[in-house]
């Protein structure tokens, strides 16, 4: 009989790559695919007309497809500023820069960013996304 492997688990580390290139593609699966099915994605500086929060994997989905699918925005790259591992070995901080362009005038433009990831057995279970909603909304203006 073979002997049969349990699939590696991502690293919070691995996961936060696999979160970027989620984000450079614009894809709400791919995003909510690193999610736990009970995951909490809060967003403590929020703007208007953005939630404070999405509960579960499916709500980070949907959120996502809708935000991403209505933004004119195009992610061309996301400058990693820091990750750092913490004293937990479930959590990871990452700091980055998003550079985005629109496509009227192919306008450039960056929003600074910091995540908190926790990770359990390779899956996202809390999201702490602190961005500067008010410089995304203006660049989409």
């Amino acid at each position: 009989m073979p002997d049969l492997e349990a699939p590696a688990v991502r690293t919070p580390r691995e996961v936060l790559a696999c979160y970027y290139r989620a984000m450079l593609d614009k894809s709400a699966d791919d995003l909510a695919d690193l999610y736990a099915v009970d995951a909490v994605h809060e967003f403590p500086f929020t703007s208007p007309g953005f939630p404070a929060r999405y509960e579960g994997r499916e709500a980070v989905r949907a959120g996502y497809r809708a935000a991403w699918g209505a933004s004119p925005v195009q992610v061309e790259e996301i400058r990693k500023t820091a990750a750092c591992e913490t004293a937990d070995p479930e959590v990871i901080i990452a700091e980055h820069v998003v550079v985005g362009t629109l496509p009227t005038g192919r306008t450039t433009f960056t929003v600074p960013g910091l995540l908190v990831l926790h990770v359990h057995n390779g899956l996202i279970t809390r999201v702490r996304d602190y961005m500067d909603g008010l410089r995304v909304a203006g660049a989409r203006e």
